[in-house]
């Protein structure tokens, strides 16, 4: 209905409320028709005419030029008022009048105490011009009285049903409508995790094999440049060693390339564990001339825990490499019955763990966080270094990791 003057959430209610302007047009043209046939031409009629005429002009106003400055909502309340109060005491279609614009006052009352104020007015004035046109009557009492007040009374609870239904419409489309904001609000939030933690991973894994590869190359080739004119076999197995570890860059930038296409967690990765290990220190043994001593079990593992143990091992590795200054390097990898356990030791400098601000002992923690395992760092100055990884194998819950005790001075877990 255009002139409603609260918009409805509800479509059906819209809808219905609309037909409901269409059928007033119908009973206003019928009460007009029936005063014009009906009713002996005499002053009366006219004045009842034109009370009806106020109504339909004001309500048409209304209709078609909802936000005009002069007939409001509460113009056309009082303009109905009047009319009301007029027809009864004129004895002219007041009742048929009553009835028909019985739901104005909800529609265009806004509020619930707008609505009941006015249909009271109407009461009163229709009251009060059929008691001066009948007096106190048995027939005021017994039919004009008792009928309008039922009248009123039904429309009473119709209008605050309606206005019951209507702002339960509106609550649910706004709790609607915040529902969806949230929800949207949420995938974005999803979507900017997915996307900081994938750039997370990313660059763990870059730290953990390119950068890890081009800090080896920049130390060899240092190396090889040092001893070119003294020391030529050296310095060419150096080179060797360049052009291996950049080969060895070159893969892994390619499997960073297309890890989207890695075997999942649950599939065995080609080859052992052990023997991967085994080439990454052989490979440190070789470029660095620091003593290896390894005692690595044959383990089937998946290929995510592959990965994992393979980059502690060279992020465990190049920190010797970089800061330890140690002369021996020890690596344990062994089965327990909680699952996999790796040590990496070293009688370097050490250092004081709860100092460290690096980012590779910070990537180990959350690598092996992600797969349910914990890491363990024991170091202090002048006593070398401890790593110590836990990972659980499939079929074993994370539970069955032990927990440690407290830790002592220099130790951290994570």
């Amino acid at each position: 209905m255009t002139a409603l003057a609260t918009p409805l959430a509800d479509a059906f209610w819209a809808t219905s409320l609309r037909r409901w302007n269409a059928v007033c047009w119908v009973l206003f043209a019928a009460m007009a028709v029936g005063l014009v046939t009906t009713v002996p031409a005499s002053g009366s009629k006219y004045e009842a005419l034109a009370l009806l005429s106020l109504v339909v002009f004001c309500y048409a106003v209304l209709d078609r030029f909802p936000g005009n400055p002069v007939v409001r909502p509460r113009v056309y309340l009082s303009a109905l008022v009047l009319a009301l109060g007029g027809l009864a005491y004129l004895g002219s279609s007041y009742a048929a009048l009553f009835m028909v614009t019985l739901p104005h006052y909800w529609m265009f009352g806004r509020t619930p105490r707008v609505s009941m104020g006015f249909l009271g007015l109407a009461t009163g004035a229709t009251l009060a011009g059929s008691l001066i046109r009948q007096g106190w009557t048995a027939e005021f009492f017994g039919e004009t009285m008792v009928s309008t007040l039922i009248v009123v009374a039904v429309g009473v609870l119709i209008g605050l049903w309606a206005h019951s239904v209507v702002a339960q419409s509106s609550e649910r489309a706004r709790l609607i409508e915040e529902l969806e904001r949230t929800q949207a609000q949420l995938s974005e939030a999803h979507q900017r995790q997915g996307a900081a933690d994938e750039r997370e991973r990313i660059a763990r894994d870059i730290h953990d094999t390119l950068a890890q590869g081009f800090a080896s190359i920049i130390v060899l080739a240092e190396a090889a440049q040092a001893g070119l004119h003294h020391d030529p076999a050296t310095s060419a197995q150096q080179l060797r060693s360049i052009e291996s570890t950049a080969r060895e860059n070159l893969a892994e930038a390619r499997e960073l390339v297309g890890s989207a296409r890695q075997p999942g967690p649950g599939q065995v990765a080609g080859g052992s564990v052990a023997r991967t290990l085994r080439r990454t220190l052989d490979r440190f043994a070789e470029d660095t001339g620091l003593a290896v001593d390894a005692d690595l079990a044959d383990l089937e593992c998946d290929q995510q825990t592959r990965i994992a143990l393979l980059r502690c091992t060279q992020e465990s590795l190049a920190n010797v490499r970089k800061h330890a200054r140690a002369s021996m390097v020890g690596v344990v990898l062994a089965r327990r019955p909680h699952g996999v356990e790796l040590e990496i030791t070293d009688d370097g400098t050490g250092f004081l763990v709860g100092e460290s601000t690096g980012f590779g002992l910070d990537g180990m923690r959350k690598r092996l966080a992600e797969l349910g395992g914990r890491l363990t760092v024991t170091s202090s100055v002048g006593d070398g270094t401890r790593i110590l990884a836990l990972l659980p194998l499939a079929g074993v819950p994370t539970a069955g990791i032990p927990t440690a005790g407290v830790p002592m001075a220099g130790e951290v877990e994570a």
